[in-house]
């Protein structure tokens, strides 16, 4: 439960997110291009993750 809650907590983490204006500083972004490069890596991150919470739960269960 605390796998998938934290899989998909991921999702919505934008500008209120530390590492969002890290990742625009670091590598010398605009906010809009910012924006769009971290949701999909968020959505990623998110969307495999919750992919092996519910591989885990297949394999456990």
């Amino acid at each position: 439960m605390v796998l998938a809650i934290g899989a998909g907590s991921l999702a919505a983490s934008h500008v209120n997110d530390a590492g969002f204006w890290m990742f625009r500083e670091y590598f010398d972004l605009t906010i809009k291009q910012t924006l769009s490069i971290w949701t999909v890596l968020e959505t990623v991150i998110s969307v495999v993750g919750i992919i092996i919470v519910l591989l885990l739960n297949l394999a456990f269960h």
